[in-house]
């Protein structure tokens, strides 16, 4: 039986297979769209842990930097150099589509082109490892953005995934199946429907052909 009430007629018939078809072929696109996800999406993983493994390096040899550069300066003279940073950053952020995800992309720029504008103070009562900690903040800084695009991709893309999958397991196991189910009883009633009607005819033609012989016969008689 059919898992619903429904109207056992041509007409419904036509359109469960309407509806069956329509979502085989969503099925399909679904389903390629998930694996199409998935590679995508693995790239960005792998692309990610790359990136986080040159980020904490950078990061750590900043910081062990800073430590050496702290250990042979005053802190006077450490937090007077770095109070007034001369270099500005700005972070542009933009969106790109992946496969209907919109996953941020970012660009970093900075007030002015001359790569020495991050030395906020001068040279001369300041330590080289203060010099070597400042750029590999600022080396590490381009880096760290394409690492923020990728996680915040990832964590779009794996919400995306499990959308789709989810849909896909509703087609698959839900949609799907009790469409096909139900087309069955439909084709199951009107073909019940169709012999009864036969058997029916059948049964008419025999009276009309009983009656028409027992009309010849009082006639003859």
């Amino acid at each position: 039986m059919a898992a619903k009430q429904i109207n056992p007629t041509r007409m419904e018939l036509n359109r469960l297979k309407k509806k069956l078809a329509t979502a085989t072929k969503g099925h399909k696109l679904l389903k390629d769209k998930r694996d199409e996800l998935m590679r995508q999406f693995m790239d960005l993983v792998r692309e990610n842990m790359e990136l986080r493994l040159k980020v904490e390096e950078g990061i750590k040899a900043a910081n062990t930097n800073f430590v050496i550069a702290k250990a042979g300066m005053s802190e006077e003279i450490l937090h007077e150099a770095l109070m007034a940073p001369k270099q500005e950053v700005y972070i542009e952020a933009e969106q790109r589509n992946v496969m209907s995800v919109d996953v941020p992309t970012f660009e970093v720029k900075t007030r002015t082109a001359d790569a020495n504008d991050i030395y906020a103070y001068g040279f001369a009562f300041t330590s080289s490892d203060l010099d070597a900690a400042v750029k590999s903040l600022a080396d590490i800084l381009p880096d760290m953005m394409k690492l923020a695009e990728r996680e915040k991709a990832c964590q779009l893309m794996a919400a995306e995934i499990e959308k789709t999958r989810r849909r896909v397991n509703a087609l698959e196991h839900v949609i799907i199946p009790e469409a096909q189910q139900n087309i069955r009883y439909i084709s199951m009633k009107l073909s019940e429907n169709e012999r009864s009607t036969q058997t029916r005819l059948l049964k008419v033609q025999d009276m009309l052909l009983e009656d028409a012989h027992n009309y010849s016969e009082r006639d003859v008689g």
